[in-house]
Protein backbone atom coordinates (compact mmCIF):
# COMPACT_ATOMS: atom_id res chain seq x y z
CA UNK A 1 0.00 0.00 0.00
CA UNK A 2 1.49 3.25 -0.99
CA UNK A 3 1.74 6.64 1.38
CA UNK A 4 2.15 9.48 -0.70
CA UNK A 5 4.06 12.66 0.71
CA UNK A 6 1.02 15.17 0.90
CA UNK A 7 -1.07 12.38 2.90
CA UNK A 8 -3.23 12.86 5.75
CA UNK A 9 -4.42 10.43 8.49
CA UNK A 10 -7.90 9.58 6.71
CA UNK A 11 -5.90 9.08 3.71
CA UNK A 12 -4.26 6.46 4.66
CA UNK A 13 -7.18 4.92 6.10
CA UNK A 14 -9.34 5.52 3.11
CA UNK A 15 -6.32 3.35 0.91
CA UNK A 16 -6.30 0.49 3.26
CA UNK A 17 -7.68 -2.71 2.45
CA UNK A 18 -11.08 -2.93 3.68
CA UNK A 19 -11.76 -6.43 4.61
CA UNK A 20 -8.28 -7.00 6.46
CA UNK A 21 -7.82 -7.24 10.19
CA UNK A 22 -6.56 -3.77 11.28
CA UNK A 23 -7.01 -3.28 15.01
CA UNK A 24 -7.09 -6.63 17.78
CA UNK A 25 -6.64 -7.28 21.56
CA UNK A 26 -7.09 -9.86 23.85
CA UNK A 27 -10.14 -11.99 23.52
CA UNK A 28 -12.31 -8.78 21.53
CA UNK A 29 -13.52 -9.20 18.01
CA UNK A 30 -11.30 -7.98 15.25
CA UNK A 31 -12.24 -4.59 13.84
CA UNK A 32 -11.41 -4.53 10.08
CA UNK A 33 -9.91 -1.11 8.15
CA UNK A 34 -13.44 -1.28 6.72
CA UNK A 35 -14.34 -0.57 10.45
CA UNK A 36 -11.77 1.16 11.34
CA UNK A 37 -12.59 4.10 8.95
CA UNK A 38 -16.09 4.18 9.57
CA UNK A 39 -14.78 4.65 13.26
CA UNK A 40 -12.22 7.29 12.26
CA UNK A 41 -15.21 9.39 10.01
CA UNK A 42 -17.90 9.37 12.94
CA UNK A 43 -15.66 10.49 15.69
CA UNK A 44 -14.52 13.25 13.06
CA UNK A 45 -18.52 13.71 12.46
CA UNK A 46 -18.86 14.01 16.40
CA UNK A 47 -16.19 16.74 16.82
CA UNK A 48 -17.51 18.63 14.20
CA UNK A 49 -20.58 18.49 15.13
CA UNK A 50 -19.10 20.18 18.24
CA UNK A 51 -17.31 23.06 16.66
CA UNK A 52 -14.17 21.03 17.08
CA UNK A 53 -12.09 21.08 13.98
CA UNK A 54 -8.52 21.59 12.49
CA UNK A 55 -6.04 23.65 15.08
CA UNK A 56 -8.09 22.35 17.93
CA UNK A 57 -6.15 20.41 20.59
CA UNK A 58 -8.58 17.58 21.86
CA UNK A 59 -6.66 15.80 25.33
CA UNK A 60 -6.65 11.68 25.00
CA UNK A 61 -6.80 10.30 28.26
CA UNK A 62 -7.39 6.40 28.05
CA UNK A 63 -5.59 3.37 29.11
CA UNK A 64 -3.15 1.19 26.74
CA UNK A 65 -5.49 -0.59 23.68
CA UNK A 66 -7.43 -0.79 20.99
CA UNK A 67 -10.18 2.46 21.97
CA UNK A 68 -6.93 4.84 22.42
CA UNK A 69 -5.57 3.94 19.37
CA UNK A 70 -8.86 4.51 17.20
CA UNK A 71 -9.37 7.49 19.63
CA UNK A 72 -6.25 8.87 18.29
CA UNK A 73 -6.71 8.08 14.65
CA UNK A 74 -10.16 9.68 15.03
CA UNK A 75 -9.55 12.65 16.62
CA UNK A 76 -6.02 13.17 14.50
CA UNK A 77 -7.88 13.08 11.33
CA UNK A 78 -10.15 16.23 12.21
CA UNK A 79 -8.72 18.41 15.05
CA UNK A 80 -5.36 17.90 16.99
CA UNK A 81 -4.60 14.61 18.87
CA UNK A 82 -3.33 15.21 22.73
CA UNK A 83 -2.91 12.05 24.31
CA UNK A 84 -1.83 12.39 27.96
CA UNK A 85 -0.53 9.94 30.28
CA UNK A 86 -3.14 8.39 32.60
CA UNK A 87 -0.65 7.96 35.29
CA UNK A 88 -0.71 11.64 35.45
CA UNK A 89 -1.44 13.58 38.65
CA UNK A 90 -4.05 16.72 39.26
CA UNK A 91 -1.10 18.85 38.77
CA UNK A 92 0.27 17.15 35.81
CA UNK A 93 -3.01 17.44 34.15
CA UNK A 94 -3.48 21.30 35.54
CA UNK A 95 -0.33 21.97 33.36
CA UNK A 96 -0.41 20.46 30.26
CA UNK A 97 -4.39 21.34 29.65
CA UNK A 98 -3.50 24.45 30.13
CA UNK A 99 -0.72 24.81 27.85
CA UNK A 100 -2.39 22.93 25.10
CA UNK A 101 -5.45 25.25 25.72
CA UNK A 102 -7.71 22.11 25.31
CA UNK A 103 -11.00 22.55 23.39
CA UNK A 104 -12.20 18.92 24.89
CA UNK A 105 -11.10 15.85 26.71
CA UNK A 106 -11.63 12.41 25.85
CA UNK A 107 -12.00 9.93 28.89
CA UNK A 108 -13.37 6.45 29.40
CA UNK A 109 -17.02 6.25 30.44
CA UNK A 110 -18.05 5.87 33.77
CA UNK A 111 -14.03 6.31 35.09
CA UNK A 112 -13.44 9.05 37.46
CA UNK A 113 -9.83 10.69 38.39
CA UNK A 114 -7.49 13.55 38.20
CA UNK A 115 -8.12 14.30 34.81
CA UNK A 116 -12.02 14.67 34.99
CA UNK A 117 -11.59 16.92 37.83
CA UNK A 118 -9.11 18.94 36.68
CA UNK A 119 -11.69 18.92 33.11
CA UNK A 120 -14.36 19.90 35.40
CA UNK A 121 -11.99 22.57 37.13
CA UNK A 122 -11.23 24.27 34.13
CA UNK A 123 -14.67 23.87 32.49
CA UNK A 124 -13.15 21.74 29.36
CA UNK A 125 -15.75 19.89 27.54
CA UNK A 126 -15.36 16.05 28.75
CA UNK A 127 -16.48 13.25 26.20
CA UNK A 128 -16.47 10.16 27.15
CA UNK A 129 -15.82 6.99 25.15
CA UNK A 130 -18.11 3.92 25.57
CA UNK A 131 -16.52 0.89 23.90
CA UNK A 132 -18.27 -1.29 21.73
CA UNK A 133 -17.88 -4.99 20.76
CA UNK A 134 -14.78 -5.30 18.13
CA UNK A 135 -11.60 -3.86 19.55
CA UNK A 136 -11.29 -0.35 18.72
CA UNK A 137 -15.02 0.75 18.04
CA UNK A 138 -16.85 2.96 20.38
CA UNK A 139 -19.01 6.35 20.55
CA UNK A 140 -18.67 9.32 21.81
CA UNK A 141 -21.42 10.72 24.38
CA UNK A 142 -22.29 13.99 24.72
CA UNK A 143 -20.29 13.86 28.41
CA UNK A 144 -20.35 16.90 30.92
CA UNK A 145 -19.56 20.50 29.96
CA UNK A 146 -21.13 20.45 26.59
CA UNK A 147 -24.34 20.47 24.81
CA UNK A 148 -25.93 16.90 23.22
CA UNK A 149 -25.74 18.15 19.72
CA UNK A 150 -25.51 16.36 16.46
CA UNK A 151 -22.69 14.70 14.66
CA UNK A 152 -22.11 16.97 12.01
CA UNK A 153 -23.88 16.06 8.50
CA UNK A 154 -19.98 16.06 6.77
CA UNK A 155 -17.13 15.44 8.24
CA UNK A 156 -14.29 18.11 8.16
CA UNK A 157 -10.67 16.16 7.95
CA UNK A 158 -7.30 18.23 8.51
CA UNK A 159 -4.70 18.86 5.22
CA UNK A 160 -1.38 17.49 4.80
CA UNK A 161 -0.28 20.61 6.64
CA UNK A 162 -2.56 21.00 9.35
CA UNK A 163 -1.23 19.87 12.84
CA UNK A 164 -2.84 15.76 13.69
CA UNK A 165 -0.75 15.40 16.83
CA UNK A 166 1.09 17.14 19.52
CA UNK A 167 3.36 15.97 22.43
CA UNK A 168 5.38 17.44 24.96
CA UNK A 169 9.02 16.72 25.49
CA UNK A 170 10.17 15.45 28.80
CA UNK A 171 11.38 18.38 30.03
CA UNK A 172 13.64 17.00 32.38
CA UNK A 173 15.89 20.26 32.78
CA UNK A 174 13.67 22.59 31.66
CA UNK A 175 9.91 23.74 30.80
CA UNK A 176 8.04 21.23 28.84
CA UNK A 177 8.04 21.91 25.03
CA UNK A 178 4.90 21.26 22.78
CA UNK A 179 6.19 19.64 20.01
CA UNK A 180 3.16 19.83 16.59
CA UNK A 181 3.38 17.33 14.18
CA UNK A 182 1.58 17.81 10.92
CA UNK A 183 -0.49 15.16 8.75
CA UNK A 184 2.54 15.45 6.34
CA UNK A 185 4.88 14.65 8.95
CA UNK A 186 3.14 11.61 10.47
CA UNK A 187 2.59 10.34 6.87
CA UNK A 188 6.20 10.52 5.93
CA UNK A 189 7.18 8.66 9.34
CA UNK A 190 4.99 5.35 8.73
CA UNK A 191 6.27 5.54 5.04
CA UNK A 192 9.88 5.11 6.39
CA UNK A 193 9.05 2.95 8.63
CA UNK A 194 6.83 0.50 6.48
CA UNK A 195 9.62 0.64 3.60
CA UNK A 196 12.55 0.40 6.56
CA UNK A 197 10.50 -2.79 7.75
CA UNK A 198 9.26 -4.02 4.64
CA UNK A 199 6.05 -4.12 6.26
CA UNK A 200 2.59 -5.45 4.45
CA UNK A 201 -0.58 -6.39 4.39
CA UNK A 202 0.04 -9.98 5.62
CA UNK A 203 2.25 -8.09 9.05
CA UNK A 204 1.19 -7.53 12.14
CA UNK A 205 2.75 -5.78 15.15
CA UNK A 206 2.10 -6.67 18.89
CA UNK A 207 2.54 -3.18 20.81
CA UNK A 208 3.26 -3.27 24.34
CA UNK A 209 4.43 0.42 23.76
CA UNK A 210 2.29 2.87 25.80
CA UNK A 211 -0.23 4.58 23.59
CA UNK A 212 0.37 8.33 24.71
CA UNK A 213 4.24 8.04 23.14
CA UNK A 214 5.73 9.01 19.99
CA UNK A 215 7.27 4.98 19.52
CA UNK A 216 3.87 3.45 19.70
CA UNK A 217 1.53 5.49 17.74
CA UNK A 218 4.20 5.71 15.06
CA UNK A 219 6.21 2.93 14.52
CA UNK A 220 3.48 0.56 15.79
CA UNK A 221 0.09 1.60 14.84
CA UNK A 222 0.52 4.16 12.10
CA UNK A 223 2.75 2.08 10.57
CA UNK A 224 1.28 -1.38 10.52
CA UNK A 225 -2.05 0.53 9.19
CA UNK A 226 -0.63 2.35 6.65
CA UNK A 227 1.31 -1.09 5.16
CA UNK A 228 -2.50 -2.48 5.39
CA UNK A 229 -1.72 -4.47 8.24
CA UNK A 230 -2.86 -4.96 11.68
CA UNK A 231 -1.62 -4.33 14.81
CA UNK A 232 -2.59 -6.23 18.29
CA UNK A 233 -3.25 -3.60 21.13
CA UNK A 234 -2.62 -4.72 24.49
CA UNK A 235 -3.11 -3.06 27.93
CA UNK A 236 0.26 -2.34 28.23
CA UNK A 237 3.44 -3.96 28.82
CA UNK A 238 3.23 -7.18 31.10
CA UNK A 239 6.04 -9.86 31.33
CA UNK A 240 4.30 -12.01 32.63
CA UNK A 241 1.20 -12.03 29.96
CA UNK A 242 3.75 -11.23 26.75
CA UNK A 243 4.13 -14.53 25.95
CA UNK A 244 0.40 -15.46 25.98
CA UNK A 245 -0.33 -12.08 24.10
CA UNK A 246 2.15 -13.75 21.48
CA UNK A 247 0.48 -16.76 21.45
CA UNK A 248 -3.13 -15.18 20.97
CA UNK A 249 -2.07 -12.67 18.47
CA UNK A 250 0.43 -14.69 15.97
CA UNK A 251 2.47 -11.46 15.51
CA UNK A 252 5.46 -10.95 12.46
CA UNK A 253 7.00 -8.20 14.87
CA UNK A 254 7.02 -6.50 17.81
CA UNK A 255 8.95 -3.41 18.90
CA UNK A 256 9.73 -2.33 21.79
CA UNK A 257 12.04 -0.05 24.25
CA UNK A 258 15.53 -2.11 25.39
CA UNK A 259 14.07 -2.53 28.74
CA UNK A 260 11.46 -4.16 27.65
CA UNK A 261 13.32 -6.50 25.69
CA UNK A 262 15.49 -7.24 29.04
CA UNK A 263 12.33 -8.41 30.47
CA UNK A 264 10.98 -10.65 27.91
CA UNK A 265 14.33 -12.08 27.46
CA UNK A 266 14.40 -12.68 31.61
CA UNK A 267 11.32 -15.21 30.76
CA UNK A 268 12.00 -16.50 27.37
CA UNK A 269 13.27 -19.71 28.74
CA UNK A 270 9.94 -20.78 30.27
CA UNK A 271 8.17 -19.87 26.63
CA UNK A 272 10.37 -21.60 24.01
CA UNK A 273 6.97 -23.75 22.76
CA UNK A 274 5.50 -20.32 21.95
CA UNK A 275 8.44 -18.93 20.18
CA UNK A 276 9.03 -21.89 18.22
CA UNK A 277 4.94 -22.00 17.29
CA UNK A 278 5.17 -18.17 16.68
CA UNK A 279 8.26 -17.26 14.47
CA UNK A 280 8.75 -13.24 14.39
CA UNK A 281 10.08 -11.94 10.91
CA UNK A 282 12.12 -9.24 13.48
CA UNK A 283 12.51 -7.85 16.36
CA UNK A 284 12.74 -4.20 16.43
CA UNK A 285 14.00 -1.40 19.53
CA UNK A 286 14.40 2.12 19.39
CA UNK A 287 14.15 5.05 22.13
CA UNK A 288 17.19 4.18 24.08
CA UNK A 289 20.36 2.22 23.15
CA UNK A 290 20.23 -1.48 22.97
CA UNK A 291 23.25 -2.81 24.45
CA UNK A 292 24.72 -5.27 22.32
CA UNK A 293 24.95 -8.59 24.98
CA UNK A 294 20.68 -7.67 24.75
CA UNK A 295 20.94 -8.02 20.95
CA UNK A 296 22.63 -11.30 21.06
CA UNK A 297 20.62 -12.81 22.97
CA UNK A 298 17.12 -11.47 21.29
CA UNK A 299 18.66 -12.74 17.92
CA UNK A 300 19.97 -16.52 19.88
CA UNK A 301 16.61 -16.35 21.79
CA UNK A 302 14.16 -15.78 18.78
CA UNK A 303 16.12 -16.83 15.86
CA UNK A 304 15.34 -13.81 13.75
CA UNK A 305 17.01 -10.57 12.95
CA UNK A 306 17.22 -7.19 15.31
CA UNK A 307 16.57 -3.74 13.89
CA UNK A 308 18.06 -1.35 16.56
CA UNK A 309 16.77 2.03 15.15
CA UNK A 310 16.82 5.74 16.64
CA UNK A 311 13.92 7.71 16.76
CA UNK A 312 12.32 10.89 18.67
CA UNK A 313 9.26 12.92 19.18
CA UNK A 314 10.28 15.98 16.83
CA UNK A 315 11.30 13.70 14.25
CA UNK A 316 7.69 11.90 14.53
CA UNK A 317 9.99 9.20 15.48
CA UNK A 318 12.20 7.41 13.47
CA UNK A 319 15.77 8.97 12.07
CA UNK A 320 17.41 6.03 11.98
CA UNK A 321 17.80 2.02 11.43
CA UNK A 322 19.84 -0.51 11.01
CA UNK A 323 18.39 -3.21 7.78
CA UNK A 324 16.93 -6.10 7.36
CA UNK A 325 19.04 -8.88 5.92
CA UNK A 326 20.57 -8.71 3.29
CA UNK A 327 21.29 -5.50 4.65
CA UNK A 328 23.91 -4.41 7.42
CA UNK A 329 23.08 -4.69 10.97
CA UNK A 330 25.56 -3.37 12.93
CA UNK A 331 25.30 -3.97 16.72
CA UNK A 332 26.05 -0.73 18.99
CA UNK A 333 24.83 1.78 16.21
CA UNK A 334 21.40 2.96 15.62
CA UNK A 335 21.85 2.33 11.50
CA UNK A 336 22.23 4.81 8.75
CA UNK A 337 19.73 7.64 7.70
CA UNK A 338 16.03 5.81 7.33
CA UNK A 339 13.99 8.97 6.48
CA UNK A 340 15.48 12.07 6.81
CA UNK A 341 19.18 13.42 6.26
CA UNK A 342 21.64 12.78 8.82
CA UNK A 343 24.45 15.00 9.56
CA UNK A 344 26.93 15.69 12.07
CA UNK A 345 27.57 19.28 13.64
CA UNK A 346 29.74 20.95 15.45
CA UNK A 347 29.38 24.19 17.89
CA UNK A 348 29.92 26.50 15.54
CA UNK A 349 26.81 24.76 13.35
CA UNK A 350 29.82 23.71 10.71
CA UNK A 351 29.00 20.50 9.46
CA UNK A 352 31.86 17.76 10.12
CA UNK A 353 33.54 14.72 8.48
CA UNK A 354 32.60 11.17 8.62
CA UNK A 355 34.25 9.90 11.48
CA UNK A 356 34.58 12.88 13.43
CA UNK A 357 32.13 13.51 17.01
CA UNK A 358 29.59 16.02 17.05
CA UNK A 359 25.93 16.78 17.63
CA UNK A 360 23.67 14.78 15.52
CA UNK A 361 20.99 16.94 13.29
CA UNK A 362 18.54 16.31 10.74
CA UNK A 363 16.25 17.23 8.08
CA UNK A 364 13.48 15.81 6.18
CA UNK A 365 9.62 15.71 5.82
CA UNK A 366 9.44 13.91 9.12
CA UNK A 367 10.89 16.84 11.34
CA UNK A 368 8.77 19.16 12.96
CA UNK A 369 8.70 22.61 11.58
CA UNK A 370 9.11 24.11 15.04
CA UNK A 371 7.95 23.98 18.47
CA UNK A 372 4.68 25.70 19.38
CA UNK A 373 4.90 29.24 20.57
CA UNK A 374 8.26 29.22 21.68
CA UNK A 375 10.94 30.88 19.44
CA UNK A 376 13.41 31.30 21.69
CA UNK A 377 13.96 27.00 21.46
CA UNK A 378 13.30 27.34 18.06
CA UNK A 379 16.04 29.43 17.64
CA UNK A 380 18.44 27.03 19.45
CA UNK A 381 16.91 24.28 18.06
CA UNK A 382 17.14 25.10 14.31
CA UNK A 383 20.96 26.05 12.50
CA UNK A 384 20.78 26.25 8.65
CA UNK A 385 17.92 24.00 7.91
CA UNK A 386 19.01 21.27 10.42
CA UNK A 387 17.20 20.25 13.88
CA UNK A 388 19.83 20.00 16.59
CA UNK A 389 18.97 16.76 18.61
CA UNK A 390 20.83 17.04 21.30
CA UNK A 391 22.42 13.87 20.76
CA UNK A 392 26.32 13.03 20.61
CA UNK A 393 27.58 10.96 17.84
CA UNK A 394 29.61 10.31 14.77
CA UNK A 395 28.80 8.36 11.41
CA UNK A 396 31.43 5.85 10.11
CA UNK A 397 32.21 5.23 6.16
CA UNK A 398 29.14 3.25 6.01
CA UNK A 399 26.71 5.85 6.66
CA UNK A 400 25.91 4.31 10.05
CA UNK A 401 25.34 6.06 12.98
CA UNK A 402 27.07 5.63 16.83
CA UNK A 403 25.11 7.33 19.14
CA UNK A 404 27.63 8.13 22.23
CA UNK A 405 24.99 10.00 24.47
CA UNK A 406 22.65 12.89 24.92
CA UNK A 407 24.64 16.55 25.49
CA UNK A 408 23.40 17.15 28.42
CA UNK A 409 24.14 13.84 30.01
CA UNK A 410 27.92 13.81 29.58
CA UNK A 411 29.32 13.76 32.49
CA UNK A 412 31.95 16.79 33.12
CA UNK A 413 34.48 15.19 35.85
CA UNK A 414 37.06 18.23 36.02
CA UNK A 415 37.00 19.39 32.72
CA UNK A 416 37.07 15.39 31.54
CA UNK A 417 34.55 14.46 29.73
CA UNK A 418 32.61 11.00 29.73
CA UNK A 419 30.06 9.67 27.65
CA UNK A 420 27.45 7.64 29.89
CA UNK A 421 26.95 5.20 27.00
CA UNK A 422 30.61 4.05 27.04
CA UNK A 423 30.64 3.06 30.59
CA UNK A 424 27.28 1.68 30.01
CA UNK A 425 28.84 -0.58 27.25
CA UNK A 426 31.46 -2.35 29.22
CA UNK A 427 29.68 -3.02 32.87
CA UNK A 428 27.04 -4.90 30.03
CA UNK A 429 29.64 -7.27 29.28
CA UNK A 430 30.18 -8.20 32.99
CA UNK A 431 28.93 -12.03 33.04
CA UNK A 432 26.62 -10.71 36.35
CA UNK A 433 25.59 -7.54 34.99
CA UNK A 434 21.72 -7.37 33.36
CA UNK A 435 21.26 -3.99 33.56
CA UNK A 436 23.54 -0.97 34.20
CA UNK A 437 22.96 2.96 33.92
CA UNK A 438 25.97 5.24 34.52
CA UNK A 439 25.28 8.63 35.92
CA UNK A 440 26.57 11.73 36.93
CA UNK A 441 27.02 13.00 40.73
CA UNK A 442 27.57 16.16 42.22
CA UNK A 443 31.49 16.27 43.62
CA UNK A 444 32.89 18.93 45.74
CA UNK A 445 36.07 19.18 43.79
CA UNK A 446 35.49 17.92 40.27
CA UNK A 447 31.53 19.14 39.97
CA UNK A 448 30.61 15.80 38.66
CA UNK A 449 31.77 12.56 39.10
CA UNK A 450 30.81 8.57 37.26
CA UNK A 451 28.22 6.55 39.26
CA UNK A 452 26.51 3.28 38.15
CA UNK A 453 23.16 1.79 39.01
CA UNK A 454 23.19 -1.75 38.40
CA UNK A 455 20.82 -4.77 38.29
CA UNK A 456 22.67 -8.39 38.55
CA UNK A 457 21.15 -11.25 36.21
CA UNK A 458 19.35 -13.81 38.93
CA UNK A 459 21.30 -16.24 40.68
CA UNK A 460 24.41 -13.57 40.03
CA UNK A 461 26.25 -12.10 42.53
CA UNK A 462 28.91 -9.48 42.43
CA UNK A 463 30.43 -6.64 44.39
CA UNK A 464 31.51 -3.02 43.81
CA UNK A 465 35.44 -3.74 43.69
CA UNK A 466 34.37 -6.64 41.03
CA UNK A 467 32.59 -4.25 39.10
CA UNK A 468 35.42 -1.29 39.48
CA UNK A 469 37.96 -4.06 38.50
CA UNK A 470 36.15 -5.63 35.68
CA UNK A 471 35.87 -2.10 34.50
CA UNK A 472 39.47 -0.58 35.11
CA UNK A 473 40.40 -3.45 32.44
CA UNK A 474 38.79 -1.64 29.19
CA UNK A 475 38.17 2.06 30.67
CA UNK A 476 40.55 4.92 31.49
CA UNK A 477 40.87 5.30 34.97
CA UNK A 478 38.77 8.60 35.34
CA UNK A 479 35.78 6.76 33.37
CA UNK A 480 35.37 3.82 35.87
CA UNK A 481 32.70 4.72 37.96
CA UNK A 482 33.62 5.86 41.71
CA UNK A 483 30.25 4.75 43.24
CA UNK A 484 28.79 1.40 41.92
CA UNK A 485 24.71 0.53 43.52
CA UNK A 486 23.04 -2.19 43.09
CA UNK A 487 19.23 -2.69 42.69
CA UNK A 488 16.79 -4.80 42.30
CA UNK A 489 15.33 -2.66 39.76
CA UNK A 490 16.38 0.85 38.29
CA UNK A 491 13.57 3.64 37.95
CA UNK A 492 11.95 4.24 34.73
CA UNK A 493 9.93 6.89 33.26
CA UNK A 494 6.72 6.60 31.99
CA UNK A 495 7.30 4.98 28.87
CA UNK A 496 9.99 2.38 30.31
CA UNK A 497 13.59 4.28 29.09
CA UNK A 498 16.03 4.34 31.75
CA UNK A 499 16.53 8.41 32.34
CA UNK A 500 20.27 9.14 33.76
CA UNK A 501 19.22 12.84 34.87
CA UNK A 502 17.74 12.95 38.11
CA UNK A 503 18.84 9.62 38.61
CA UNK A 504 21.30 10.36 41.71
CA UNK A 505 19.06 12.39 43.43
CA UNK A 506 16.33 8.85 42.88
CA UNK A 507 19.01 6.81 44.70
CA UNK A 508 20.36 9.36 47.50
CA UNK A 509 23.34 10.65 46.20
CA UNK A 510 21.92 13.99 45.30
Amino acid sequence: MSVGTRTTIIDILRAAPAGRPALLAPERPTLDHAGLLAQAEATAARLGGLGIGAGDAVGIVLPNGPEMAAAFLGVASAAVAAPLNPAYRAEEYSFYLDDLDARAIVLMAGEDGPARDVARARGIPILDLMPGEAAGSFTLGAGEGMDDRPAAAVPRFGGPDDVALVLHTSGTTSRPKIVPLSHANLAASARHIGATLSLTLDDRCLNIMPLFHIHGLIAAVLSSLAAGGGIFCTPGFNALRFFGWMGEARPTWVTAVPTMHQAILARATRNRETIATVPLRFIRSSSAALPVPVFRALEETFGCPVIESYGMTEATHQMASNRLPPGLRKPGTVGAAAGPEIAIMDGAGSLLNQGETGEVVIRGPNVTPGYQNNPRANAEAFTGGWFRTGDQGHLDADGYLTVTGRLKEIINRGGEKIAPREVDDVLMEHPAVAQAVTFAMAHDKLGEEVAAVIVLKEGASAGERDIRDFAAKSLADFKVPRRVLFVDEIPKGATGKLQRIGLAEKLGLG
